[in-house]
């Protein structure tokens, strides 16, 4: 097999990676499964999972110099805040659910990190 092709056949290696896209998918449907349980007590992990995924997702885009991404995510991480929660009505709220889920799906797609040369010839 030629050093420039993926194990998986002659395509070659693009040399980046889409890291944000699993912690991007698990924010989205967290957020849209947090639609469900907006007005309960659980909806706390809710807010924890989407501050830490969007904490995560932004650290991928500041790997891949994406730089646009991280005002998004930041302000992700503080509206679901959940120590310090921002007081957002319930319709605005649901709103915001759907905005963000779109946005971190967006996000993990977009977002490619770079793999240096020594990794892409350790696979």
């Amino acid at each position: 097999m030629a050093s420039n092709s993926s194990r998986y056949g002659t395509k070659p290696d693009p040399g980046w990676r889409r890291l944000a896209l699993a912690p991007g998918l698990i924010a989205a449907l967290a957020l849209l499964i947090g639609l469900a349980v907006l007005a309960e007590d659980s909806f706390i992990v809710v807010r924890y999972i989407a501050a830490i995924f969007a904490l995560i997702v932004a650290v991928f885009a500041f790997q891949a110099k994406q730089w646009g991404w991280l005002p998004v995510f930041a302000a992700i991480a503080v509206a679901w805040n959940p120590v310090w929660i921002i007081a957002i009505p319930d319709p605005f709220w649901q709103v915001a659910q759907y905005v963000a889920a779109i946005v971190f799906l967006v996000a993990g797609w977009m977002i490619k990190v770079p793999i240096s040369e020594e990794q892409r010839r350790a696979r």
